[in-house]
Parts: C-alpha cells; structure tokens; sequence
C-alpha cells in the first residue's frame, strides 16, 4: 500500500467523493475521454479504497463491509483495524502476518471483553463466572482475559506454577523469591491480579505482547460464551447500569437519592414500597423522570451507557441542590412542588438536545436550574395566585416562555389573565345578577375566574360546547368580536330559558315563576 500524506489524502478524498458504489453503472457519452469520468466506486484499486475506507470508525467500516463480497475483504484489511485497535485500545499489534489471527478478530474479541469488563460492577452473569472460585480464579478461559487488565476487582488469587506457566508462559525463575517462603511441595502461590498483570507483561516485554501471547492462546476457542454474554449486555446495558446506579448506593447516599427521586412526584406508592427490591418493577421507577427515560432507551451521550449514567447523575446532584433551595423560600408546599416541576420541566427541554450528544454535569445544569426558576417566579406572579398557575400552564406561551425567556411570551400569558379577569368582571356585574340566576352550573363555571376550558369542553353542538369555543377564541386572541359573542350567547340562552318558563307557567298556573331580577 502507498503511503500519501495528509494533502494527498485530502485531494483524493475531494476526488472520490461523488462516486457511486454501483459497479456496473455505466455511462454513455459522445466524447470517449469523458467516458472514465465517475467510473464507479468499486472501479477504484484496493489501495486508493484503503486510503478512503482509512477515515471510517470500526462501526461504520463494519456496515460498509456488509454491502458487498469485495467491501467485505477490503474493510477487513488488517492495516484498518490495526490501527483501530491502536487508537481504541491504546495497544499495538506486533507483526500480524505471523499472528495466527486477523487483526479484526483481535479487536472484535477484546471490544467485546472490554465492552463486559468495564461493567462488570451490574453484569450479573459476567460477576457468577469471575466470582464463582474465589479465591481460586475462575475458568482457564476468563483468566487468560483478566491478566490483560491492570486493575481487577477480585481478591487474591491462588495458582500454581504450572498453572501460571500455561496461561500466561510465565515462567518458574520468575517466583523463586515467594517459592522459597512456601512451605516445601507447596507450589500454590497467591498472587494479587495487579501483580499478576506486571509479572506477566515483564515476561513478555510490553503490554503488545501480552496481548498477542493472550489471543494467540485463543486461536482454538469458539468464543461462543463471550459473544453470547457480549449480546445480553448490548440488550440489557442501560437496564443494569440504571438499577445499579439506582439501588447500590451506600446508605446514606441511597435514602437521600430516594427522597429526592420522588420528591413531589406524582407516584405509585405500591410500586416505590419496593424500593430496590427483586420484584420492583424498575422500568417505572425510569419512567417518572423523562431524563431517567431517556437512559432506559439508550438515549443519552449517544447511546454510550457509561457517560448517560454520569449525566443522570449529574441531574439529580443538581436536583439536590434546587430541593435545598426551594424549602430554603418561606413558600407553602403547593407552590414548591410547583416551582420544582416547572424547572425541572424547562431545563430537561432547555438540554434535551445536549445530553443526547455528550456529558452534561453539574454545574451546567445548575446554571440552566438557576435561569429557570426566575423565570418560573416571575410566571408565578404574573400568574397572582396558585390557581391562575395551574390555569396558565396549558397555554403554549407558557412553555414557551421557560424555554426562551422572550417578553413576547410573558405579554401573552398577561394578556390572557387579564382577558380572563374581562370576563369574570363582566358576569359579576350588579346588573347582570339576573343572567347568574338563570344561568345553569355548567355554563356559569365557564366564566369564572378559578376555571379552565378543557379540548373536550370545545367539541359539540350543545350550548356549553359553543360557549366554550367563543370563550377560547376570546381568551387566545383577544378580539372584541367574540367577546361580544359571548354576551349574545349567554343573553340568548337566558331569554330562551325564559320563555321555556313563561310557556310552563302557561300550561300549569301551580307551577313556581322564575323572575328575573330588575335591574
């Protein structure tokens, strides 16, 4: 392969870029110079697509290399994955052409080890195989894995030298110091894994080595466990991450993360009474926070399950801090729970985009708590009493407003409290005692003041339906016309009503008159 340097590779990358992968496309023209132009991806020779397939991460080389049988063996070029396998796990690869093994077998082999290892603390399965001997080390096969790392969680363990010489090619001169403080025929040796690791790459004569002597060993494995345990991790990895996050906290740390997981939280007791129990039903415990959901899917730090659980962290060290907060205000427990919701709500809309991406800590989403909850007291104001509050946070402007901070938003929430206050003044006037005395429950509550209009409330042909949709077009636009809409409603229903009256009374002189009242 031709080595090019960075400009090279940049001009031929500009090059390539607008060819087609289809090898039999063909192109007709009447100048036969121009008849090679754009030939075909798949034209090109196995070094130049090196050169391209080279700026591709393994995931993307591995889909490429499924389209076709000649992608196939070019993506599986031991250069590409050699040098993945460098950048991925800060090792090299000695000479692979002697290895006995491809260098994508070697990087698909420990991605997956790594990929188990690094979240040995919630894989159950992984922890029965590791853990299932001690202080004796577990099978010959996940042995041979766990020298290649530096820091293991696993007591001491006890080996003999031709065990040790088997697995790893250590040999005896190398533990002649601790045979001599064994008893005599005792060649059972304890050994930290730590220990393990730096006698094993001395050995070997560098951490490459001691990778290749460890794969080499696996050469007449079929890897079957692995790749079976690799693919229950790939399904279950958020859910075990999150339950150990979750539920394996120390005790005091564990009582605090409950407390404030569900404080004000509208929640099952039921099913929170079995708080990090067998039978807890752990997927609605992730379902009362939509960050926590998030997680659940793979959502966060695209999809790395290691960084997603350091921001969901984050989020609630940062709620910790707004709960101390909050019941530092001499406010009453509605208006807390209330405050709380609403921020929580405008900074998970405010950095939804952010921790899809990457980590977010804590003091970024302090920062993003803090600009929420001024805006939230200033809707509480605006909004003058609980009531109103609740009222107003149906409106668009109101979400809208956590999320920008605009005046414009602000202006329209006003606007329509105040339209809102138009009405209730109108039906309360002296002179409109008589309409509230004929008036029927359901379509006096519509022009309270303490009420809300619900979207089933406006479908309909009956009166309320109709009054509510004049009511609603009123309060989102504030045009005249349908306040005087609804004057004319409400006055041609009374007068209907009493003219329903005045022909009972016609038919039945026993029947009680409903007068109304002069003004």
């Amino acid at each position: 392969m031709a080595y090019h340097d960075t400009t090279q590779e940049s001009e031929l990358l500009e090059h390539f870029s607008c060819l087609s992968v289809n090898e039999e496309e063909s192109f007709t023209t009447d100048d036969p110079l121009d008849s090679c132009i754009n030939p075909g991806l798949l034209f090109l020779s196995d070094e130049v697509l090196i050169v391209i397939l080279s700026h591709l991460e393994p995931v993307s080389l591995l889909r490429l290399g499924s389209t076709c049988c000649r992608l196939f063996r070019v993506c599986s070029c031991d250069s590409l994955w050699t040098r993945h396998f460098q950048d991925s796990f800060g090792v090299g690869l000695p000479n692979i052409t002697t290895a006995g093994y491809t260098a994508k077998t070697a990087f698909r082999l420990v991605f997956m080890w790594r990929a188990l290892f690094r979240n040995v603390h919630c894989n159950r399965s992984l922890q029965e195989k590791l853990f299932a001997e001690v202080p004796f080390p577990p099978h010959a096969y996940w042995t041979q894995w766990l020298v290649m790392e530096e820091r293991v969680p696993l007591p001491a363990a006890q080996l003999s030298c031709a065990d040790l010489e088997k697995l790893w090619g250590t040999p005896r001169d190398l533990f002649t110091e601790k045979l001599q403080e064994q008893p005599v025929g005792d060649e059972m040796l304890r050994l930290e894994w730590r220990e393990l690791y730096n006698l094993a790459v001395t050995h070997h004569g560098s951490t490459s080595m001691l990778f290749h002597y460890v794969l080499k060993q696996h050469q007449s494995s079929d890897h079957s466990e692995l790749a079976s345990m690799y693919r229950q991790y790939t399904q279950c990895r958020f859910q075990w991450l999150f339950t150990y996050w979750l539920f394996r906290q120390p005790t005091p740390l564990n009582r605090q993360l409950r407390a404030i997981y569900l404080q004000w939280r509208k929640h099952s007791k039921k099913k929170v009474s079995t708080w990090g129990e067998t039978v807890c039903d752990v997927r609605y415990l992730a379902s009362l926070h939509p960050i926590t959901s998030d997680y659940w899917r793979g959502k966060l730090a695209r999809g790395d399950e290691n960084i997603g659980i350091h921001t969901v962290g984050n989020y609630f060290s940062m709620c910790k801090s707004l709960v101390a907060w909050i019941l530092g205000r001499d406010w009453g427990r509605l208006k807390r729970r209330k405050v709380y919701e609403d921020t929580l709500d405008g900074v998970y809309l405010l950095l939804k985009r952010e921790m899809q991406e990457r980590l977010v800590d804590h003091e970024r989403f302090w920062q993003v708590a803090k600009m929420q909850m001024t805006r939230v007291c200033t809707l509480e104001e605006t909004a003058v009493n609980y009531v109103n509050w609740k009222m107003i946070e149906t409106l668009p402007y109101y979400k809208l407003y956590l999320v920008s901070g605009n005046g414009v938003y602000l202006q329209h929430v006003q606007g329509f409290l105040r339209r809102k206050r138009m009405l209730h003044d109108w039906i309360y006037l002296e002179d409109n005692t008589w309409l509230r005395e004929l008036l029927p429950d359901e379509l006096f509550t519509l022009l309270e003041f303490d009420t809300k209009l619900t979207q089933g409330s406006l479908h309909g042909a009956s009166a309320s339906a109709q009054l509510s949709r004049l009511i609603w077009l009123y309060l989102h636009s504030g045009d005249q016309l349908y306040m005087d809409g609804v004057k004319q409603t409400v006055l041609q229903y009374v007068h209907a009503r009493l003219a329903i009256s005045a022909s009972v009374l016609s038919a039945d002189p026993w029947q009680p008159v409903l007068r109304p009242i002069s003004p």
